[in-house]
């Protein structure tokens, strides 16, 4: 294409170019697309695709010179970075000049200004150069023997006590109940032939324990406070009683940790089923080791590198923090610091994020690291998979196939699955090239948090 670029500024990461394309080239790719729609349009007066271009100009032609125009603009704007060996880091806004009606006439040329900041270019440390120590912990015995009973737990049946025995802790009850705020019921506060284990804190803080004791046939009035992060903004931190008779009191039989235990799972036997409980856990563990030491190579990364960030990264970056933070409850930490002062905080996490994107995305570059086609497409089908099914959840009729479909067609979403996939692949190639040694630690040591500013 004949185009005339003029670079304006180019201030830190910031460019600025003027474009022009004459009305010429303009009219050429409007004559060339008027010429390929001639045989599918039917004009009164003409045979099919007969149609003279002169006709179709004063019927379709500002139409399609608009789509043209929005087409050429979306093309040169990323020639004009591209020509220069730059790489925007967001999508450059153009600015227009002059009449553009005019230029949709046909009777200008098109002529913008585009802005838009470009990514750094710097040099990533050598990874060979890292050395990192990954915390690694034993499998307790204890471990493998809390998984045990909370299977059993899990295939626990229950029977009927006495009329006359009281409700202990761990049994279930069989209750009808309704639920009142300011002697009002409210939605969703009624229920009946519910099945409730008391101790399972699957109920309001304060519930279960107000049944303890109770026999079948007894109706106990319970007095509970919603939390104050409730689901319901109606019922958050309101105090509420609840009618609730017990239709039954069941108490729990304990199940033997067995042979038949495992065959109930579809296993052949209890050493069967301790060998894949141990299986399961040190497979956790690892996990935790790897976090662990991903966390200690993104600090490493961040101390090695020191550039020129694009603000428009960050702002976007930060604003996504932010909104999480106004969603959620402030730590007990946070709840003394104004506003300014977490802002503060979280832009430089923003910083931080941003800079290891740059940095693991420019070590991958250099490395030719590929996310497989496969992963990707697995990735995006069972990701489709939980959103339709949330959206379900939410009452809207939707298949995961709408979902999958709406992924094919939008880039950008297909970006932000492949983005950690990619992440995780370069981790893995520092992993291969570094120094890597392991540092036996305790159990707790292990499962401490080792997310912290890096979590999403």
């Amino acid at each position: 294409m004949n185009m005339e670029v003029i670079e304006k500024s180019a201030e830190g990461l910031d460019r600025r170019f003027t474009v022009k394309i004459t009305a010429a080239e303009l009219d050429s790719r409007l004559v060339k697309r008027l010429e390929g729609m001639k045989g599918q349009v039917h004009l009164k007066g003409f045979r099919k695709g007969k149609a003279p271009v002169s006709f179709l100009k004063k019927m379709y032609g500002k139409g399609v010179m608009g789509e043209i125009v929005n087409e050429i603009v979306a093309e040169t704007s990323r020639k004009a970075f591209s020509d220069r060996n730059l790489q925007p880091a967001t999508s450059p806004h153009p600015h227009f000049h002059g009449d553009m009606d005019a230029v949709i006439e046909g009777k200008a040329d098109l002529e913008y200004d585009v802005h838009g900041e470009v990514l750094p270019t710097f040099e990533p440390m050598d990874v060979a150069t890292l050395k990192l120590k990954r915390p690694v912990a034993d499998v307790p015995d204890s471990d493998v023997e809390e998984a045990l009973k909370n299977i059993a737990d899990q295939q626990r049946s229950y029977a009927p006590r006495k009329a006359s025995e009281k409700a202990k802790t761990d049994d279930m009850l069989i209750i009808d109940y309704v639920g009142s705020v300011d002697g009002e019921a409210f939605d969703g506060g009624k229920g009946e032939g519910q099945e409730i284990v008391l101790g399972s804190n699957r109920f309001i803080p304060g519930f279960e324990e107000q049944l303890i004791g109770a026999k079948a046939g007894s109706d106990v009035t319970v007095k509970v406070t919603f939390p104050a992060d409730y689901g319901s903004e109606k019922l958050a931190g309101k105090d509420a009683e609840f009618a609730v008779t017990v239709k039954e009191v069941k108490a729990p039989e304990e199940v033997a940790i067995d042979d038949e235990l495992a065959k109930k799972v579809g296993l052949e036997s209890l050493d069967d089923l301790k060998k894949r409980l141990q299986e399961r856990i040190e497979e956790d563990y690892k996990q935790l080791s790897r976090a662990h030491l991903k966390r200690a190579l993104l600090d490493k990364l961040d101390a090695a590198h020191d550039f020129e960030l694009p603000p428009s990264m960050v702002n976007q970056e930060f604003e996504q923090i932010w909104a999480q933070v106004e969603r959620s409850e402030r730590d007990e930490e946070d709840k003394d610091k104004t506003d300014d002062e977490l802002k503060e905080e979280y832009r430089k996490i923003a910083e931080r994020r941003v800079r290891l994107g740059l940095v693991l995305a420019e070590i991958g570059r250099r490395a030719e690291v590929q996310v497989p086609n496969e992963v990707l497409q697995r990735a995006i089908q069972e990701q489709a998979l939980r959103e339709a099914r949330m959206m379900q959840m939410q009452g809207q009729d939707v298949t995961p196939q709408q979902v999958l479909q709406f992924f094919q067609q939008n880039p950008g979403a297909v970006a932000q699955i492949r983005a950690p996939l990619f992440e995780e692949r370069v981790v893995d190639y520092i992993f291969e090239r570094a120094s890597v040694t392991d540092k036996k630690v305790s159990k707790e040591e292990l499962q401490k948090d080792p997310e912290g500013d890096d979590s999403e």
